[in-house]
């Protein structure tokens, strides 16, 4: 082999390893969707904008300031029916068509008005938040209704976590099949549950003890009060706690396998994602199509 082809080998296999260390963005799981198939020529201004957009949006889409839009990518792939690369024309077609069903400038282009139609879109699946629209605080679940995890399915190992029977026997059928489908070949702990049902006077003592709360709101009413929220491990950036809200973190959680396949799987088993939090699902009963037996 001569030297130049020996060396082009080396750095290649160094570039591999390197990448294999890091989770690819989602446009570039090209082979976990759909074929992208021909682009259609009209929306390639707005694929260049697109890409040029996913690293430099400056906005603030949940009332903190971000830049990029990348980390809202999987959940507004699965939304618009593509798994294109964000900068590509046939995602862009896809969005403009999301556009036009909602009455806005059908051009292609992600920015905050077609975000916020897509947040009210997912916001709307989840029957806490419509409770809290209606200024209601879903109860407390009874006791006996609710099921101890074992220590195997707790992040940590702890004994004392609980969830509501029906959610933890839909969570199980969902963590089987990523499994099947190799989601914890590379992680075991992965969707493994680090918080689950919490009552309200412990999210009091979490705001007061880590300031980890939005204000007495959070601490009055959660989505962990009623049993059915799970936090779901999906691995964390280096320097940061599981449920960090730094965009840091939740940029390398939305490129992690098991979220990709929980955007694309979890309805199926009747879960729902909170927008702003890559580890925060919510079940919301079975899907219509599994009791109806398809």
């Amino acid at each position: 082999m001569a030297k130049g082809t020996f060396w082009s080998a080396v750095a290649a296999a160094v570039a591999l390893a390197l990448l294999a260390s890091t989770p690819a963005r989602a446009d570039e799981a090209a082979s976990d969707y759909a074929d992208c198939g021909d682009a259609d020529p009209k929306f390639v201004q707005a694929a260049r904008k697109n890409a040029e957009l996913l690293d430099t949006l400056a906005w603030s889409p949940m009332g903190m300031p971000e830049t990029g839009w990348e980390v809202y990518g999987p959940l507004t792939q699965r939304e618009i029916g593509t798994g294109c690369g964000y900068g590509t024309p046939v995602f862009a077609k896809a969005l403009a068509a999301l556009q036009a069903k909602h009455q806005l400038e059908p051009d292609g282009v992600f920015g905050p008005d077609t975000f916020e139609v897509l947040k009210g879109l997912w916001q709307e699946r989840r029957p806490f938040v419509m409770a809290r629209v209606r200024g209601e605080c879903p109860t407390a679940p009874a006791t006996f209704i609710m099921t101890n995890l074992p220590k195997g399915e707790d992040t940590f190992g702890r004994e004392d976590r609980r969830l509501r029977g029906d959610a933890l026997r839909a969570y199980r059928r969902m963590v089987a099949a990523a499994r099947r489908d190799g989601v914890m070949l590379s992680d075991p702990k992965a969707l493994t549950i680090f918080s689950g049902y919490r009552q309200p006077d412990a999210d009091g003592e979490r705001c007061q003890a880590e300031g980890n709360c939005d204000g007495k709101r959070r601490a009055a009413c959660s989505p962990h009060g009623t049993g059915f929220a799970v936090d779901l491990n999906l691995g964390y950036a280096p320097g940061y706690r599981i449920d960090s809200t730094d965009p840091r973190n939740r940029l390398h959680q939305s490129r992690t396998e098991a979220y990709r396949w929980m955007v694309r799987n979890a309805d199926r088993f009747g879960f729902v994602n909170y927008v702003f939090e890559p580890w925060h699902w919510e079940w919301v009963g079975e899907p219509a199509r599994a009791s109806a037996g398809s």
